[in-house]
């Protein structure tokens, strides 16, 4: 049997996507009020004695430095289609010398207290599955085992023509050989999105990195807008639902169809559905429960006080004593 990883506590945390030092985990999260409490043991007594997928985004990373895509304070955002990527050299100049100083930012992220409520929710056995709409890798970074990375990975690099897979760090120091002090150039041009998009605006000299064995267009392992994701991770997604009883969705506006549809799916099925976000979403109306606060402080709370699977409803939900 595998044994979870344990987060990686030794490395340097780095500066985040916010140009801020990302926190502690035991910082990123506080307490419930009584009123998000009071929520959150209803949450349990709909949860208790289920298994539940898990269906996360971009809100469960934020407490980790990376911004969300939607959230209340987030920027507005165009991101590029697949179309637009494949099928415009200027554009793929553009994407590739904003991933670039992205990327180096983002590869410093570290897992935060959510993503370790996560992990000890699965130890326990009360996760099906964690599908992730976050490119960020923090699940598995954390220890989680059962992670469907529904919109790729930040930490690799594929050719679209011979099909070659690259890590992103080795990718990193080719586009480095390529444009010596470009990034020295560009620090602290603007904001970061969570697949490493940056704000950047002197990209008309960058030189973009063809794959190393065919010459072929080389791309990031995300989903793009206007790209389908792979039918072997929607398949493993679904799957993940209908092993569970209830579904669990953490931090997601779910905009995209692609995230809600197993909200529409679980709907369907009368499995109970607990949304928690800060903000509306695409599911509030399918939810049987929709929590508007933070994703790190309920999951832990969710984490210390669900009931191991088939087990009843705590008699004091939340309540310990000292």
């Amino acid at each position: 049997m595998a044994v979870p990883r344990k987060p990686q506590t030794s490395r340097d945390p780095g500066t985040g996507l916010t140009g801020l030092a990302a926190r502690e985990a035991a910082e990123a999260s506080a307490e419930p009020t009584e009123a998000e409490r009071q929520e959150l043991d209803a949450a349990v007594e709909l949860l208790a004695g289920r298994r539940m997928a898990l269906l996360t985004g971009a809100g469960l990373s934020t407490d980790s430095g990376i911004p969300d895509y939607r959230g209340p304070d987030a920027p507005p955002r165009n991101p590029m289609t697949y179309q637009q990527f494949v099928g415009d050299p200027v554009l793929r100049q553009r994407y590739w010398a904003r991933n670039h100083v992205g990327w180096h930012h983002l590869r410093h992220a570290v897992p935060n207290a959510g993503h370790e409520a996560v992990v000890h929710l699965e130890e326990r056995g009360l996760l099906t599955g964690v599908i992730t709409q976050n490119v960020d890798r923090l699940h598995s970074d954390a220890g989680s085992i059962r992670v469907i990375d529904l919109h790729g990975r930040f930490d690799r690099v594929l050719c679209l023509s011979c099909g070659s897979v690259y890590t992103r760090e080795g990718i990193a120091r080719l586009l480095e050989r390529l444009n010596p002090g470009y990034l020295e150039r560009v620090a602290g041009e603007g904001d970061i999105a969570p697949d490493a998009d940056a704000e950047v605006s002197d990209t008309e000299d960058f030189t973009v990195a063809d794959c190393p064995v065919c010459d072929g267009m080389l791309k990031p392992d995300f989903v793009y807008f206007g790209e389908n994701v792979p039918k072997d991770r929607v398949r493993l997604a679904y799957a993940a639902v209908d092993d569970a009883g209830a579904l669990l969705v953490a931090g997601s506006s779910l905009t995209v169809m692609s995230g809600l549809r197993f909200v529409r799916h679980a709907a369907r099925e009368g499995k109970p559905v607990v949304i928690i976000n800060r903000g509306q979403t695409r599911g509030d109306a399918l939810a049987d429960l929709k929590i508007n606060m933070g994703v790190g402080t309920a999951l832990q709370y969710l984490a210390r006080t669900l009931p191991d699977p088939g087990a009843g409803v705590p008699q004091h939900p939340g309540r310990h004593s000292d």
